[in-house]
This record gives C-alpha cells, structure tokens and sequence, in this order.
C-alpha cells in the first residue's frame, strides 16, 4: 500500500510560522488527539500517568500502513497538506507535520497501528529514537492507533522542574479534553489516571448534550441549540455595505443558556470554536456579551458556544504553534451574523420549549436575580398600555392568551400545550426598554423642572446623557428636556434625579423603563393584558427583564399530568 504520508515541499516549509512546541502533558494530549480526530475516529481512550511522565492515546481512527509508521514522525511529514495552496484551504486540526516528530525529541515514542484496509491482517508495533524508526514488529491489533509516549522530558530536566504541581496539569488537560469535546460531540471519550478511570463524555447529537457532562448545574433543558446558515462573504471590503456575498452557505451553531435559567459568576463560558476547533476571539466574545446584555442579573454572565462553520478561505490558521489565534476575514460581517442568530435564539418558541421548569430549581434563580426594587412605578400607566405600541408587534408561534390575573400582579396565560404566569410589570419593563433602545427621544419641556444640591458627578452625569441643565440660581438648576416617555409624569424630577447617579445610557433607559412600568397591584383588563402579553412576546429577549428576573414561569402540560397523577388507572388509584 503506498504511503499517505509525505514530508512537505520546502516552500511550504518556509510558509509555516511556528514550530511545533511540546512543552507539556497537556500539549501531548492535545496533539495526539488531533491527530485521532483527524483519522476519523469516534471512539478515543486516554491513560494519564503523570509520576511517570507517560501519555497514552487509543483511537479507532483508520491507522496507519507500515511505509506511514516509518516516516511519520519525520520532520514536516503529513498526509493533510501536500502543497502551499493547501495552506488557505486548512480542513483538518493538525496540518504542519511537526506533532508527532517534536515529541520524539523530548520522550520515548512508541505507535501500533492497523489500517482498516482489508490487506492488512495485521498490525505494526514501531518506536522511534530522535524521529526516526528504530524498531519494527507485527502484532495483534484492532483497527485504530494506540500512541504511547514515555519519559517526557527525561533527557531536558531543567523543562520539568518548569512544569506546574502534576493536578494542576490534569485540570489543564481535562480542560483540553472538554473543549475538544465540545467542538466534535459525536465522540465517546474514556479518560484513565494512573489506570483508574478518571471520568468519561458520552457522545451527543451536539455541544447541547455534552456541556452538562461536565458542568454540573446546568441541564440540558436550561440550554438553547440553534442553528442557522448565512452566506460566506467572498471578499473583503474596508465598508460592511460593500461586502460582496458568496453563494456558499456557512453555519452558525448557537449554544445558549436561557438567561432565566443559567448564567455564571465569570464570563468563562462564552466560548468561540471555528471549523470544529476552540480559538480565542476577543471580538466575537465581546459581541454575544453585548447581544446578551440587560438579560442578566448585574455581575453575571452568560454561558454562550459559538461553533462558526465556514470556508476554510476564511480563516488563516497558520499564526500560532498550538492555532489557537487566527485571523478571520470579513469580521464585521461575522459580528452582525452572530448578534442576528442570538437575537433569534432569545426568542420565545412553542418547538423550543422545556418538557418542564417549574421545578426546585426556579427558586433559586428567582432569589439570585431579584433587584432591590428601588424605582417607584406609577399606577396610572394601565389605561395608556395601547398608546404606548410603536409598531404591530410580530407573534412567533407561541399563542399566548390571556385568561386572568392573579394578586393584580401575575397575568395567567394558556396555551396549547400548558399554561404561563407571567408578572405584569417587569414584562412590561422589558417591552419599554426595548422601545426605548430603539427610540430614545427628549422633548423640551414648556416648564423646566428644577434640581436642587446637585452634586458635580450628578451634573456631570446628566450633562452626559445629553440633558440640556444650566445653572438657575445658587445650587439650583433648570432641566428643559427630558425623555418623552417621562414628560407628562407627576415625578418626574425624581426620575431625573435617580438618573443623575451614575451609569451609562444605556442603563439611563432600563431605569426610565422600570418607573414608567405597570405596577404591580394595579388592575388590568382582559384587553389590556392580552395586548400586553403581545407587546412582551415580540421583544428580542422576552426571557428575563433588564435586571435579569425571570419574566414567566411555565407550567407544561407534561408537569401538570405528572403532578395531577393523570397516567393512573382509575381503579388501582382507588385501591380496586
């Protein structure tokens, strides 16, 4: 059988930017693993012992043919790119040919391998000394790969006093395993430390199912999967407008946690993965924190995947040894396509919905995101609801109907497959603010309103958010405009006031929103709740309100039969 495996032209040689660089257990594993992945393997076995400085990785990929054992850990020798045209067309995780070859100089490396191919009854058992074969054997082997490499860094102590206290390696190793995981679901990983087992994934049909293996808190039903196709921009232009669309499609994968639900003390679970590997983009993590934002509780943060699927002609992979860092043309192009799909992951859907929630859980979240309450709403609001509607709101595929109200705060709601609670007023906040967001007006006042004692950093405040203030008399000064939506209030110098203490105009809107909200306490027409209850489904984040509370809490029909004991027999319930 000829060989697979080829030691790249010099040209391409000289292309590549970085050398491989082996610098620990961790960069083993991830090395080896890659390369398992890349043979197609959906079955991967890792044995870890650290005291021996010995990784070992099992893979059911399509192995390697004895004229590939003898020169793959050669220098620059692999069967993914054989040209420097390949370069821009990068499909696999490994491309260099230097992984294997960089770990024979700093360990004992040993391969048995057996193709697939029916030719081959057997397999081959090869070591290497320096990157070349030393010894060769025919064994019994399963088709796939094991790799075992031996004495890390025995001839370079000085590398291993370097290393960090051996757990502290295994969590950065588990972290690999995670991400990697992650990116390629289908995958039944088995993890072994000093031959015990340590922990395994389970394979998924996406990142969906795998997440909560290893984060624990965190069901699948608190996760959002969404998928959606965009065109690939064919070319850059230095204008958004101009960029010209190719007609091939990409994807992007989207998983999110509902912010009602889930969402973390750090945001160390807004994740970026491009073409099925983990990469850092400092720009698209900070686009789905804006697209999350006033979604969640303050000081809390979402828990977001963004797995972007796209031409290889899109990315330039060869910038750093472990390819974590790339460039990714037509970014701008890419921030919009992403803020599009989580706009449509918040939205409230029927198809999407959990079998249930209305479980222990809802509590706790209820207890973490409750504000301090600190606004005063105004009850007369109830009676202006339908003047208050800018445009026909668009109603998704979930059919909310109004059918009472509860303690003149919670609006009860059925539809086809359970009933809602949903609370009045920050509903209503979260409606507001959205209208605010995209309609943010101050009208001049026929009679200014007058602020007295303001502090400087309170004027300087109100100077920001474009208030026209002047001084009026000593420490005393004449506001003349004001939000429109705040105009006609009877306090609305409290408001400007509380606006006055800080934060940016952003946060300006969500405060405006919540003291210009329904009440609660305050009654409601059937009329008007049911209005209510369309403006609040055709926001973008109908999930939670500016403060991050929980808006509704469902209760599905599959709970309510649960609870209700509707799947008994009448006569066994009655003891017949």
């Amino acid at each position: 059988m000829p060989s697979e495996i080829q030691a790249l032209p010099d040209e391409v040689i000289d292309l590549i930017a970085a050398g491989e660089v082996i610098d620990s257990l961790a960069a083993v594993v991830r090395e080896l693993v890659e390369n398992s992945l890349d043979a197609g393997a959906n079955r991967i076995t890792i044995s870890l012992n650290p005291e021996l400085w010995q990784v070992q990785v099992i893979d059911n990929g399509k192995g390697m043919s004895l004229e590939d054992l003898r020169i793959c850990a050669q220098p620059h020798s692999t069967s993914k790119i054989h040209s420097r045209q390949d370069l821009w067309h990068i499909t696999s995780l490994g491309f260099r040919g230097e992984a294997l070859h960089s770990i024979a100089q700093v360990a004992d490396l040993t391969i048995c391998s057996r193709t697939k191919h029916q030719l081959d009854p057997v397999g081959w058992k090869v070591t290497y000394q320096e990157g070349k074969s030393n010894q060769e054997s025919a064994i019994a082997i399963a088709p796939g790969t094991i790799v075992t490499v031996s004495n890390l860094f025995g001839k370079i102590p000085v590398r291993r006093r370097g290393l960090p206290p051996f757990p502290q390696q295994l969590k950065t190793i588990q972290k690999i395993i995670h991400q990697i995981a992650l990116c390629h679901s289908q995958i039944t990983w088995q993890i072994k430390h000093n031959n015990n087992f340590w922990f395994n994934l389970s394979p998924g049909t996406t990142a969906r199912d795998v997440l909560p293996q290893f984060l624990r808190k965190i069901s699948s039903s608190d996760l959002h999967y969404l998928k959606v196709e965009t065109p690939t921009p064919a070319q850059e232009e230095t204008n958004l407008t101009q960029l010209t669309i190719n007609h091939q499609l990409s994807t992007i994968e989207l998983v999110i946690g509902l912010p009602d639900r889930c969402h973390r003390h750090r945001p160390d679970w807004v994740k970026v993965s491009v073409n099925k590997r983990f990469v850092r983009s400092p720009e698209l993590e900070q686009t789905i924190l804006n697209s999350m934002a006033k979604t969640l509780p303050r000081d809390r943060f979402p828990v977001c995947l963004l797995h972007l699927h796209t031409c290889p002609s899109q990315i330039d992979w060869n910038r750093h040894p472990a390819k974590t860092e790339i460039y990714l043309h037509s970014l701008p192009y890419w921030q919009a396509e992403v803020s599009k799909a989580i706009s449509q992951a918040l939205k409230l859907d029927i198809a999407h919905l959990p079998a249930a929630v209305g479980d222990g859980r809802i509590g706790k979240i209820l207890r973490v995101a409750e504000a301090s309450g600190k606004y005063q709403i105004d009850r007369n609001l109830a009676g202006k609801l339908q003047d208050q509607t800018t445009s026909s709101p668009q109603i998704n595929s979930l059919k909310l109907k109004a059918v009472a109200q509860v303690n003149k705060t919670y609006i009860v709601a059925e539809h086809s497959s359970g009933v809602w609670l949903i609370e009045q007023h920050i509903a209503h906040e979260r409606v507001l603010y959205e209208q605010l967001q995209d309609c943010w007006e101050l009208v001049p006042l026929a009679t200014s309103i007058v602020l007295e004692h303001l502090k400087p950093r309170q004027l300087e405040q109100l100077q920001k958010l474009e208030f026209d203030i002047e001084l009026f008399g000593e420490n005393i000064w004449a506001v003349r405009n004001v939000p429109k939506i705040l105009a006609a209030r009877d306090d609305c110098a409290d408001a400007l006031i509380e606006l006055s203490w800080g934060g940016d105009l952003r946060s300006a809107q969500v405060a405006t929103a919540c003291r210009s909200a329904i009440r609660n306490g305050t009654n409601l027409s059937l009329e008007e709740m049911q209005n209510l209850l369309d403006l609040w489904q055709a926001t973008r984040n109908p999930h939670t309100c500016p403060h991050g509370r929980p808006i509704y809490l469902s209760l599905e029909e599959s709970t309510l039969s649960r609870f209700f004991r509707r799947h008994w027999v009448i006569g066994k319930s009655h003891g017949i």
